[in-house]
């Protein structure tokens, strides 16, 4: 019987110890809105600047700016590519050019190699280094490069191939480019 007193009290106390009293569940009674860096109209893409912001992330600070001005460009490379398509697609709509294709073709390799010239000449407007918990940098960079600059450099490197040049309206085509820029501003 001693035995069974003693075995039921273990029991009994391992029950009570098990269960530890109440444990509070954390709930989420409502979503939270997080902000992130550069949202505000400056920083974005408007008629006379394409703009691009990004992140990156790293142990090293150097290195989260590196990864960030990589993000960046192509984020800017990007939506500058993307403009220049739909320019050129409106641009020889409107105009009756021998052979479409190819001339499509040929401006959209010139436009390549404005784009990746461009890229080499864009500035920081703005930058934020987070430490985050872990210790780790977040980077925060915004950059931009003016549409005139584009525009130019479109327009030199078809002067520079005869080719292009006996099809090429450079009032036209900056008319449409700003057409689209303007778009994109009240887009943004």
């Amino acid at each position: 019987m001693k035995v069974t007193n003693i075995l039921l009290s273990f029991l009994i106390a391992m029950f009570f110890m098990s269960c530890g009293g109440t444990k509070k569940l954390e709930t989420v009674t409502k979503s939270q809105e997080i902000s992130l860096p550069f949202s505000e109209t400056k920083y974005k893409t408007d008629k006379d600047f394409f703009r691009a912001k990004n992140v990156g992330k790293s142990p090293d600070v150097a290195t989260a700016k590196k990864i960030a001005l990589q993000n960046a460009k192509t984020e800017l490379a990007s939506n500058i590519k993307s403009l220049t398509k739909r320019v050129l697609d409106q641009y020889t709509n409107q105009r009756s050019i021998g052979d479409k294709q190819e001339y499509e073709n040929k401006f959209e390799e010139q436009t390549r190699e404005v784009v990746s010239q461009t890229l080499t000449d864009i500035r920081i407007i703005d930058e934020k280094v987070f430490k985050e918990t872990d210790g780790s940098y977040s980077y925060w960079v915004v950059i931009e490069t003016s549409k005139q600059s584009m525009l130019d450099g479109i327009t030199k490197k078809i002067t520079n191939n005869e080719k292009l040049q006996l099809d090429y309206d450079k009032k036209k085509f900056e008319e449409t480019f700003n057409n689209e820029m303007e778009k994109l501003s009240k887009d943004q």
